[in-house]
């Protein structure tokens, strides 16, 4: 999560690159626009969501496009997704939950790793969602714009990560 234009794309291409030196296997990346077509490495998979935008708003159909790519190609080890939230729109809820649940079985299940960035705007609602229901999002990392906080009453290797919004 990050604010507009700090860097959190510039970050996901790099990971990509990074995917395509460093993996034997294919890497796909996912966004919602046309605008990576020449940053993205072209041994990476780019696909365009606004291509299938008739079709790509809910999460049902978002598994059965990746479990078809996956049919498709078994070799798939990392799947990049650039603003979940804006190619599936809607508020981080019960079926976002799902989602998130689901794709990390299916990674297990088949050894892919995915990468998700979500844009600063939907910041509030993730924000609140992960903070009510923190046990949803053990083992996931998450990536948060913000500054560490550390009252004296915290241990020794407690802190909180702080955000100031309205």
């Amino acid at each position: 999560m990050g604010l507009k234009g700090s860097g959190k794309t510039k970050r996901l291409v790099e990971m990509v690159a990074t995917a395509v030196r460093e993996e034997t296997g294919s890497v796909v990346c996912i966004e919602k626009d046309k605008k990576l077509t020449y940053d993205i490495p072209y041994q990476a998979r780019l696909i365009y969501a606004c291509d299938y935008a008739n079709a790509m708003g809910s999460y049902d159909f978002f598994k059965g496009f990746l479990s078809g790519l996956h049919a498709g190609n078994y070799d798939i080890t990392h799947v990049f997704i650039d603003s979940l939230t804006k190619i599936v729109e809607g508020e981080p809820d019960l079926e976002t939950e799902k989602f998130l649940d689901w794709l990390n079985n299916f990674g297990e299940k088949h050894n892919i790793k995915f990468a998700i960035t979500i844009s600063d705007d939907e910041f509030g609602s993730w924000f609140s969602h992960i903070d009510h229901n923190p046990q949803r999002y053990i083992g996931y990392r998450v990536r948060l714009t913000g500054f560490v906080y550390k009252p004296s009453t915290l241990g020794a290797h407690e802190f909180e990560l702080s955000r100031q919004f309205m």
